[in-house]
């Protein structure tokens, strides 16, 4: 009977498990349906191979948490398996070994019904969220959220004495306009300029922090100061511009195809 209750012991440490597995994956920028089934998945070693896997491989705190369900599980499987047989073996009577195999199918049965509860699975997760939250698991893809695989960067700009943005404002260098966005300036002397303004001055030395199109960060990074570089920028604000246009007529077209159908 002992090696029985071992085996429930461990399947339910198997839910407990994977539960908080799905919690970390959720804290990551995870659907809960996803984050369930990469959990289990990972934990019985099913390795389904899908869309959502290879974001799971991309990311490297979601890759941690699934490496580590994988050696869990592993180890989990062995443990129960070996329980499981111990526990039926030398039976010597036909009732004990009867006795014992009701026993273990009231304690799955026991287990299966408090697997399915939405109390104790909303109590759990927000129990497992706290936890998990004060940790350094709550991490973002901000790859993805970022749209880094099509085209859009996050990129740091040293600004030298002849860089077109040296000793500009903000307002002045209109990068917006060219589909930059500034997030950050990191000063020569260590200051740390968050979410910048108009106002703020670009100075010789200072490191920008900026997001958009690859092309537009390394067209501004390459350019120069004087005439060529202004005439530079205007062609650059009209490139944008034009993309922009091009962008509301097709979501102009999609707005009439919904209404059509």
């Amino acid at each position: 009977m002992l090696a029985i209750l071992s085996l429930l012991v461990v399947i339910t440490l198997a839910l407990v498990i994977t539960r908080i597995a799905s919690s970390a994956l959720t804290l990551t920028g995870l659907s809960a349906d996803v984050a369930r089934f990469q959990a289990r998945s990972a934990f019985t070693g099913c390795g389904f191979t899908t869309a959502e896997a290879e974001d799971m491989v991309r990311h490297p705190v979601r890759r941690r948490i699934i490496m580590l369900m994988m050696l869990l599980g592993n180890a989990g499987l062995v443990t129960s398996v070996s329980t499981l047989l111990f526990s039926f073996a030398n039976i010597s009577a036909t009732v004990t070994g009867l006795g014992r195999a009701a026993f273990l199918v009231a304690g799955l049965v026991i287990l299966w019904l408090v697997a399915r509860s939405q109390w104790i699975d909303r109590q759990m997760s927000r129990v497992n969220e706290w936890a998990l939250r004060r940790t350094s698991l709550d991490v973002k893809d901000y790859g993805s959220l970022l749209n880094m695989a099509e085209g859009f960067t996050v990129a740091e700009l040293l600004i030298g004495p002849e860089d077109w943005l040296a000793n500009k404002r903000l307002c002045e260098a209109d990068l917006l306009d060219e589909g930059l966005v500034v997030l950050a300036i990191r000063r020569e002397d260590g200051d740390y300029v968050g979410v910048p303004t108009g106002n703020d001055l670009i100075c010789p030395g200072d490191l920008l922090i900026v997001y958009g199109q690859d092309q537009a960060v390394d067209a501004v990074q390459r350019r120069e100061r004087g005439a060529p570089g202004e005439a530079d920028h205007r062609r650059a604000v009209a490139k944008e511009d034009s993309r922009l246009r091009r962008q509301r007529m097709r979501e102009v077209r999609r707005e009439q195809e919904k209404t059509d159908s």
